[in-house]
């Protein structure tokens, strides 16, 4: 048999000759053998200096090491478990050079929005340094007490935008240091939001931009913020999940307990970078991207994609998503509208163009927007329920809303039906306006045969699961790392949610009679301290409270009751 020649077609099956005896069998290279051992990968990961910094915080007597060498990728993948802990380290090392190309430590192993990147949320553009900033220098200059640089007004907007530094952070992987970096603007909030609610006191400031020029500014910060959207942002699983839900009630199913997931699905798409197959066929027949927690927010929340799922539908993929983009950018239009009605009605017109301003040029605001999130749609509601504040049944129906968007809001129901002073007719008309909201919000259940299955598949898939939910994005759960140096927090988080009950109940009650600026302030105090309790915080959260904060903190005198 003559050899092929170097440039002849590799032979890839046996070749047989016309009476059927095999002349020929195929030449199948053999796999390259792994030139660094077992022991030798685990080494070289354990000695990187990232990973070799976080064990340190472990007795090594209860480490177990596992590598595994990846034929097809030339690598090994290297894990590490302790105790209680479990997995406390992952990553991969290059077999041909012995480097270190991955190296994920603490809450990066299983949480891979904690391992920084700096278009994870929002997409490229708004996490550019230049754009981030210039947002930033925008908002200071437009809302700043310029010829008073050490005013307290400028403190107030300094400590708003002061979150950038724990988000610079968490763009670079660096969890345990963004999320001790929120606490202190968060708690600055808090803390400035009731003393203005129960002093009803402001800061009196001479504004600097006439009131053509904020008008001029928030037109063009409007226009280039919806192009942002449209050119530059993604969709996260939060987006995401509001486009499935819509599919779902517009397909007579509720949402809740029929998010498209992976199990044992039968695959009909590729593996990603993890070797993970999102592309499963679910059970209505259908290749979907799965997003198995996607039902975990309120009704209101799936309902609020409807319009956008309608005129642009859905592929089944977790792809570009128009409906989830239209969806955001409809809600950010509307809180604009929004906080202009109300600055007209309760500051003038200096006011209605101040407020739409500051929205439009705070970053968080867009960096909402860019993540496609329904992070928007809780402060567009509780705006316009604001604005209702004189008419006790449209603040319960905008209230329940919020509500049933993200539970959050809910924490503001005790003071909002109790304004202006507590009067039992109008704690009635906001309890009538919050009930008939909810029975419409809830409809979504009676799309299920059965509707007690279906409260109790809401409760388990909402806030029973919420309530029990693990996450490194705060420091009330650190404590499940049982790492040396990191605090478990579990006591003092007790006592802080006990708090924050309290105040929400309190300020139902005090100060007796509040003015629309004490409702706004209380309202941003309460939705601030909600996050401050939460044991999954995030920057998305920021715009719940910042159009009553800003409201709070920008009124030149006393709301116009």
């Amino acid at each position: 048999m003559v050899a092929p020649s170097a440039g002849a077609q590799t032979q890839t099956g046996p070749v047989f000759d016309g009476d059927g005896n095999l002349v020929q069998t195929p030449f199948i290279p053999a796999p390259d053998p792994a030139r660094l051992t077992e022991a030798r990968a685990e080494r070289i990961f354990l000695a990187h200096p990232k990973v070799r910094d976080w064990l340190e915080r472990y007795p090594r007597d209860d480490r177990v090491v596992q590598a595994e060498h990846d034929e097809e990728n030339g690598t090994w993948r290297v894990r590490v478990w302790w105790g209680e802990a479990g997995q406390i380290a992952d990553g991969r090392v290059e077999d041909r050079t012995g480097r270190v190309t991955e190296a994920w430590t603490g809450p990066q192993v299983a949480w891979k929005m904690a391992r920084g990147g700096r278009g994870a949320f929002g997409g490229v553009e708004i996490n550019r340094p230049f754009v981030w900033l210039g947002f930033c220098a925008v908002f200071l200059l437009g809302l700043a007490d310029l010829r008073r640089p050490l005013s307290l007004r400028n403190l107030d907007l300094l400590a708003l935008l002061s979150f950038s530094v724990s988000l610079w952070f968490f763009n670079r992987g660096d969890v345990f240091t963004s999320v001790p970096l929120a606490y202190p603007p968060l708690v600055y909030v808090i803390a400035r939001m009731t003393w203005i609610g129960a002093t009803g006191r402001v800061t009196p400031s001479r504004p600097v931009w006439p009131v053509w020029v904020l008008l001029a500014a928030t037109v063009f910060l409007t226009g280039f913020r919806i192009g942002l959207n449209v050119e530059t942002s993604n969709v996260i699983d939060v987006g995401y999940a509001g486009v499935i839900g819509a599919d779902r009630i517009v397909d007579g199913r509720m949402p809740y307990g029929h998010m498209p997931t992976q199990g044992d699905l039968e695959p009909c798409g590729e593996a990603d970078a993890e070797g993970e197959i999102r592309d499963r066929i679910q059970t209505n027949g259908r290749c979907e991207s799965s997003n198995d927690r996607g039902d975990t927010y309120g009704p209101v929340s799936y309902l609020a994609y409807v319009p956008g799922y309608v005129l642009f539908g859905w592929s089944g993929k977790w792809d570009e998503l128009p409906a989830a983009h239209l969806t955001s950018l409809a809600f950010d239009v509307l809180a604009l509208i929004g906080l202009a009605l109300v600055g007209w009605r309760f500051g003038g017109r200096r006011l209605a163009a101040t407020l739409p301003f500051a929205w439009a040029a705070y970053p968080f605001t867009q960096y909402a927007s860019n993540s496609n999130t329904n992070d928007v749609i809780v402060p567009a509601l509780l705006v316009f329920g604001f604005y209702f504040a004189d008419a006790p049944l449209g603040r319960g129906a905008f209230a329940a809303l919020a509500g049933w968007t993200k539970f959050a809001a809910l924490i503001v129901a005790p003071l909002w039906a109790t304004y202006p002073q507590w009067q039992l007719r109008r704690v009635v008309a906001f309890a009538g306006g919050f009930a008939a909201a909810t029975a419409l919000a809830f409809l979504v259940l009676l799309l299920e045969p059965n509707a007690v299955d279906a409260a109790r598949t809401f409760w388990d898939r909402t806030l029973g699961w919420q309530l029990g939910r693990e996450s490194p994005f705060s420091i009330w759960d650190w404590g499940q790392y049982h790492a040396r140096g990191i605090p478990d927090l579990s006591v003092p988080h007790q006592v802080v949610k006990v708090v924050v009950l309290a105040g929400a109940l309190a300020a139902a009650f005090v100060p007796r009679r509040k003015s629309p600026l004490q409702l706004a302030a209380l309202t941003a105090a309460l939705i601030a301290g909600f996050e401050l309790v939460l044991t999954h915080w995030f920057y998305l959260y920021l715009p719940w409270f910042f159009p009553f904060a800003a409201l709070a903190l920008l009124a030149r005198d006393r709301a116009r009751t």
